[in-house]
């Protein structure tokens, strides 16, 4: 606390990240990064950048890069916006659509920046439960009122569970008069996009980022999609605050990143088969492992507290994410997929962990 900051700052409870440890030798399980590394397009247009011109701005519209984005998806550039990490593309969301006099509705468990940014745009937000099996139900979205907007990501974080393309557009029909932004962070591994939705929804703002699929988080480049008068309304957000968000290197990188689908196959596929096998086995130790359409497993044992779990867990150097908050998901482990191998370690230190030792019961 200090005297000299603002009243507004000493209301905010920061988001907190996911550990970043710097120990050598770590299975690092708890932050979704991708376990592989980026196409080699991608570290190639990032050394040819690296060169003299750095001393120039990087340009400011950030042309090519939009332009690779919209041909991906089959739409014009000027539906395509920019940001230095889906996480600012959501924050200039939040500002430019969002900041209206009826609440704004959000998943109560679901990625837990969205409150935060609520807080720190002083935007009044409601909490809409997910059933008992830790579903989305459309329904529910439509049936909390009249509101200032609806954001929720899609497959859901933590729980990895997606909702199908019909149930957004039921939702989009039924939610007309507020913009709808669906979260796509991890929508490549399993789940069906909205993006063919944008022609005919005005309201509707998808915001995606290359550090999942494309194994930049490193670089931290995010883009959203949505009708020209939405992104119109991001960039006059991005501009009165940064005019100048992705730097020459992530601009080069991002762009052959996106040039580059057939590594994205091949890498998706690798992790999609990662996440099945381990699912399955964590069933067979007595998981409970929600259905993922995501790049990790959400997953509680029958038995055992999921927090002396991840203490056990990051004894033998392997990491995964344990959430205290909201109490319904407390006994839940967020397990993001590594390598074969690595996974492989996992369940082998699960094992040892689960079995009972004898005598008595752990």
């Amino acid at each position: 606390m200090s005297r000299f900051w603002s009243e507004a700052v000493h209301g905010l409870t920061p988001y907190v990240p996911g550990e970043q440890p710097r120990i050598a030798g770590l299975i690092k399980l708890n932050t979704n990064e991708c376990p592989y590394a980026p196409s080699l397009r991608v570290l190639q247009a990032i050394r040819d950048a690296a060169g003299e011109e750095l001393r120039l701005y990087p340009d400011p519209e950030c042309t090519q890069l939009r332009q690779a984005i919209a041909a991906h998806h089959g739409l014009l550039p000027e539906q395509v916006f920019v940001g230095n990490g889906s996480d600012e593309v959501l924050a200039h969301a939040f500002m430019a659509l969002f900041r209206q006099p009826r609440p704004l509705l959000m998943p109560d468990v679901g990625y837990s920046f969205y409150p935060v940014y609520a807080r720190l745009y002083g935007i009044e937000a409601r909490s809409v439960a997910l059933d008992e099996q830790l579903r989305l139900r459309v329904q529910d979205l439509l049936d909390a009122g009249p509101n200032g907007g609806i954001v929720f990501a899609n497959p859901n974080a933590p729980t990895g569970i997606a909702l199908g393309l019909e149930q957004i557009e039921q939702l989009l029909q039924g939610n007309r008069d507020s913009a709808v932004l669906v979260d796509e962070a991890y929508v490549d591994f399993g789940a069906q996009s909205a993006v063919e939705l944008i022609e005919r929804h005005p309201q509707l703002l998808v915001v995606r980022t290359l550090s999942k699929a494309r194994a930049l988080a490193g670089l931290r480049v995010g883009y959203a999609l949505g009708q020209p008068e939405l992104i119109e309304g991001l960039t006059r957000v991005k501009d009165s605050f940064n005019s100048y968000p992705l730097d020459r290197l992530a601009l080069a990188g991002a762009t052959a990143a996106m040039l580059d689908d057939t590594w994205l196959a091949h890498t998706r596929s690798r992790i999609i088969a990662s996440r099945d096998l381990l699912s399955d086995q964590l069933r067979e130790l007595g998981f409970e492992v929600l259905p993922s359409s995501a790049n990790f497993v959400f997953a509680r044992h029958a038995r055992l507290d999921a927090a002396e779990l991840a203490a056990a867990l990051r004894e033998q150097r392997i990491l995964v994410r344990h959430f205290s908050r909201p109490e319904r998901i407390r006994q839940f482990l967020r397990i993001s997929i590594g390598t074969e191998s690595q996974c492989e370690a996992l369940v082998q230190a699960l094992r040892g962990i689960v079995q009972e030792p004898a005598g008595g019961d752990r």
